[in-house]
């Protein structure tokens, strides 16, 4: 065998071996078509919501927000006289868009080192338990899509302290996400039926 076809043949392996999902399902508009086509996100939200209590439906929205379900979604590079780059906006990765010292501090919290911001599974419990923590820490209800979203952007201070006032497009992001939250909860259960 030549060495350029062992060569490929041990490239298509290891792409095959990637992980996850990349790209984002076709209809980011539809609940259901969105778990048809991706059952494994079902899977993890469901496991999430049955850990913390977070409904599958608040998750969605919030996914969906973050990195249009993207695992490995990353925020934008920054430029210096628009052509030098900087590095990128912050340290905002995967699925839920977690910041690396909020990653590390979920990690360590529940004992979850091989935990990785771009597989669903960790994405969604790293949201749960944030989610969780600020529904006993501030009184959020679980299924309170835009409230927690305001905690989930501005972190628990943030919230507390109303930053969120001084931002009018986060306000409007956040009830767009209340919105799609509702949305997605009365797809979902048409499609349970």
């Amino acid at each position: 065998m030549s060495r350029t076809l062992r060569a490929s043949i041990l490239l298509l392996a290891l792409a095959s071996c990637g992980g996850g999902n990349s790209s984002a399902p076709s209809q980011l508009d539809d609940a259901c078509a969105i778990l048809r086509q991706r059952p494994s996100y079902y899977g993890a939200m469901k496991a999430t919501e049955r850990k913390w209590g977070i409904p599958v439906h608040v998750q969605m929205a919030t996914i969906y927000q973050e990195s249009k379900f993207v695992g490995n979604a990353q925020t934008p590079h920054q430029y210096a006289l628009g052509i030098i780059p900087m590095g990128r906006q912050s340290s905002a990765y995967g699925f839920s868009q977690a910041l690396d010292g909020t990653w590390e501090e979920y990690k360590e919290d529940q004992h979850r080192r091989g935990a990785k911001r771009d597989r669903i599974q960790d994405a969604t419990d790293f949201m749960g338990w944030y989610m969780n923590q600020s529904s006993e820490s501030l009184g959020i209800a679980r299924s309170d899509a835009e409230s927690q979203y305001l905690a989930y952007h501005e972190g628990r201070t943030g919230y507390v302290n109303q930053t969120y006032l001084g931002k009018p497009w986060l306000v409007d992001v956040a009830a767009a996400i209340g919105r799609r939250s509702e949305m997605y909860e009365a797809q979902l259960y048409a499609c349970r039926r």
